[in-house]
C-alpha cells in the first residue's frame, strides 16, 4: 500500500471510532499491518496529524481526542462557510443532484426508529456531500467535507440514541429550500440544522 492508501483507511478508522479517541498509533505495528516500510506509515500519518486526525504526545501519535472546544470551533466555521456553500449549491446545482436530495428526503421520512446513530450520521453525510459537490468548488467542499468528519466522531460517540426527527428535520427544509429555489429560506434552515447537529450533540 502506498501512503495515501493507508492515510484513507486510517482516517476512515478515527472518523468511525474504529480507533478510538486517544488511542495510540504503533507505527511498527501499522507497518506489519500494511505490509509496508515504516516510511510509508510515517508519511501517512504525518498527514493525518497535519489535519488534526492525530496529536503528537512526546514521541507517540495519538487519536485526536473530542472536547467542547473543538466542536465549538468547528461549529463557528461550519455556521459561516456551509450557509454560503448551500447557497452556492442552489444556484449551481443540476436537475441530477436535486434528484439525489429527493432520495436522500424519502430515505431520511423512511428510516425506522430502530436505526442505529450510525445508520443516521450515514444519511447526513450522503445529504451533505451532494450539497458540497453541488458548489463546484472544490477547495470548499474539501474543508467542508473534512469539518463534517471531525463532527461525526461526536455524533457517533453520542451515548444515546440520536433523536431522528429533530435532526433531519432542519436537513429537509434545506432539501425544501433548494428545491423552491428560495435563497430566504435557504440560508435560515441552513443555520437552524447546524444548531441543532450541536444541539443533538450538547444534549440540548
Amino acid at each position: 500500500m502506498d501512503p495515501a492508501e493507508i492515510y484513507a483507511d486510517l482516517r476512515e478508522k478515527i472518523i468511525w471510532l474504529d480507533l478510538e479517541p486517544g488511542y495510540t498509533l504503533n507505527l511498527v505495528e501499522l507497518a506489519e499491518v500494511y505490509g509496508v516500510s515504516r516510511n510509508p506509515v510515517t508519511i501517512a500519518v504525518t498527514r493525518l496529524l497535519a489535519e488534526e486526525w492525530v496529536e503528537r504526545k512526546g514521541a507517540q501519535y495519538v487519536t485526536s481526542p473530542l472536547t467542547l472546544t473543538r466542536i465549538r470551533e468547528i461549529t463557528e466555521i461550519r455556521s459561516v462557510l456551509e450557509t454560503q456553500a448551500n447557497l452556492w449549491a442552489l444556484q449551481r446545482i443540476t436537475p441530477e443532484e436535486i434528484g439525489q436530495l429527493r432520495e436522500v428526503a424519502k430515505e431520511m421520512r423512511n428510516l425506522g426508529e430502530s436505526a442505529s446513530n450510525r445508520d443516521i450520521v450515514s444519511l447526513d453525510v450522503k445529504f451533505h456531500s451532494i450539497l458540497f459537490k453541488a458548489t463546484r468548488n472544490n477547495q470548499l467542499a474539501t474543508l467542508l467535507d473534512r469539518m463534517l468528519c471531525h463532527y461525526l466522531r461526536f455524533w457517533l460517540s453520542f451515548p444515546k440514541p440520536i433523536r431522528k426527527a429533530p435532526f433531519f428535520g432542519q436537513a429537509l427544509k434545506v432539501i425544501d429550500a433548494i428545491e423552491a429555489k428560495d435563497a430566504a429560506r435557504l440560508r435560515d434552515a441552513s443555520v437552524e440544522h447546524i444548531e441543532a447537529s450541536i444541539g443533538e450533540i450538547m444534549g440540548l
